[in-house]
C-alpha cells in the first residue's frame, strides 16, 4: 500500500490543500450546473432510508439512466419492507430488468426484508458496520445511505472518487477501500457528504478517465495532473 497523503506531502505550487474551500465551491457550482447523480434525485424524492437503501443497492454498476427506470418500476409497487416481502423473487426480477446483475440483486431485495426484520427491528440502521451485515451492501453503498437518507458524516467511494482523488494528489492509494480510508484522514468532516457526489458529477462530465477536459476544468489551477 502507498503512503497516504497529507497536506505536507503536497509540495506542488497548486497548494491543493490549502484552497480546500475554493476547490469544493468549485466543484459544487460544476455540480449544480450537471446532472445530479441518480441516488441524490432519488434522495431529494423521498427521505425514507429504506427506499434510499434500496434505490442504491440497484445503482450499483448501473448506469443513472437504467437505474432511474428501474426505481421508478419498482417504488410503484414497492414503498415499504413488507411490500417487497410480498414479491417472488421472479417479480422483483421484472421489475428491475435490466439493471446491472439483476438476478443476484433480485435475490438480495428478496433477503433484505428478513434481515431488516432479524438484525435491526425492520428499521435501516445508520451504522457503516451495521448497514454492511445487509445483504447488497458494500462500503460504497453503506456509505452512501448513512450519507443521503440520515445526513450523517460519511465518504462514499465510487470510481470516479477513487480516481479523481489519487489524480488530484489528495491520497495516493490503490483501492477505494484504502481511498475511503485516507480521505478520512486527510479531508475535512464537512466536504465529506458532498465529496461523492461533486466527483461523480465531476467524473462524468469533465474529469474523465482518458483525455480529461483540463481546458474546461473548473479546478485545474490546482490540479497537479492538468499537465
Amino acid at each position: 500500500m502507498k503512503k497516504k497523503s497529507n497536506p505536507s506531502d503536497l509540495s506542488d505550487s497548486s497548494d491543493l490543500f490549502m484552497n480546500l474551500p475554493a476547490v469544493h465551491r468549485a466543484l459544487k457550482k460544476h455540480y449544480l450546473k450537471n446532472r445530479a447523480p441518480i441516488m441524490d434525485l432519488v434522495a431529494a424524492q423521498t427521505p425514507d432510508p429504506f427506499r434510499i437503501l434500496v434505490g442504491t443497492i440497484l445503482s450499483s454498476r448501473t448506469q443513472d439512466a437504467t437505474t432511474a427506470a428501474a426505481v421508478s418500476k419498482l417504488f410503484s409497487r414497492v414503498q415499504t419492507p413488507a411490500q417487497l416481502a410480498a414479491l417472488s423473487e421472479s417479480e422483483i426480477e421484472a421489475l428491475i430488468f435490466p439493471v446491472g446483475f439483476y438476478h443476484t440483486k433480485a435475490k438480495q431485495l428478496k433477503r433484505l426484508p428478513a434481515a431488516l426484520d432479524e438484525k435491526f427491528g425492520g428499521a435501516v440502521p445508520d451504522e457503516i458496520d451495521d448497514l454492511c451485515k445487509l445483504p447488497g451492501v458494500g462500503r460504497k453503498t453503506a456509505n452512501l445511505v448513512r450519507s443521503l437518507a440520515f445526513r450523517k458524516p460519511a465518504i462514499c467511494v465510487d470510481v470516479h472518487v477513487h480516481r479523481i482523488s489519487n489524480r488530484l494528489g489528495i491520497v495516493q492509494t490503490k483501492t477505494p477501500l484504502e481511498t475511503e480510508m485516507a480521505l478520512r484522514e486527510v479531508l475535512p468532516r464537512q466536504y465529506w457528504m458532498d465529496w461523492n457526489s461533486h466527483l461523480v458529477a465531476f467524473g462524468q462530465t469533465c474529469c474523465r478517465p482518458v483525455n480529461p477536459h483540463c481546458a474546461e476544468c473548473p479546478i485545474a489551477r490546482w490540479c497537479p495532473s492538468k499537465k
